[in-house]
């Protein structure tokens, strides 16, 4: 049986059970008019589909929470459908949907290390480090004198994620991807 709470007790981070799809609190903040009863306005993110949505609820509006827990896997292999993980406890191996992790994929080599979300005992998403480090395998060279700021160019790193870098990166470069924003961090 599920915990019910109410809106008072919302914390970013927190799972929810509404409508019978699981949502991530995003961000919330509760505001009191002058005029009428107190309300929370919500940002949520549904685990299935990946949706962020806008939600208002009345002051003390209950619904149930849902626990989640983390596992620590290694990435073994994307079978074209499927991505194989391992469990690093019992060795087991986790099968997940390519359209649940293809976000979180581009930044995993094979045998690299990720922590799997489970909701209700069943694997739910990858959470990936913050930051990763990956070599550069195509770009266009750098030119010498190319120092103008804030210019950018495409390149692909070894796990064929695509990013824009600075002028300045060559091929064969490791460098430091922030993988919440697909953006270069620095060289490595």
């Amino acid at each position: 049986m599920a915990e019910i709470i109410n809106t008072s007790q919302f914390k970013n981070g927190m799972h929810v059970e509404l409508d019978g799809v699981v949502w991530r609190i995003v961000e919330f903040q509760h505001v009191k008019p002058g005029k009428g009863g107190a309300f929370v306005r919500t940002k949520l993110k549904s685990l299935d589909s990946g949706a962020v949505v806008e939600r208002t609820f009345r002051a003390g509006e209950k619904m149930a929470r849902i626990y989640t827990e983390t596992k620590n896997v290694q990435y073994l292999y994307d079978s074209g459908d499927e991505v194989v993980f391992m469990d690093e406890e019992n060795y087991e191996q986790i099968h997940l949907a390519h359209a649940v992790v293809e976000d979180s994929i581009d930044f995993l080599l094979p045998s690299s290390s990720a922590q799997m979300m489970m909701v209700d005992g069943k694997p739910a998403g990858i959470q990936l480090p913050a930051s990763v480090e990956l070599t550069v395998t195509e770009t266009e060279p750098g030119v010498r004198g190319d120092t103008v700021s804030n210019v950018s160019k495409p390149a692909t790193l070894e796990t064929g994620a695509i990013v824009q870098v600075p002028l300045f990166v060559n091929k064969g470069e490791r460098i430091k991807v922030d993988t919440r924003e697909r953006r270069y961090i620095s060289r490595a």
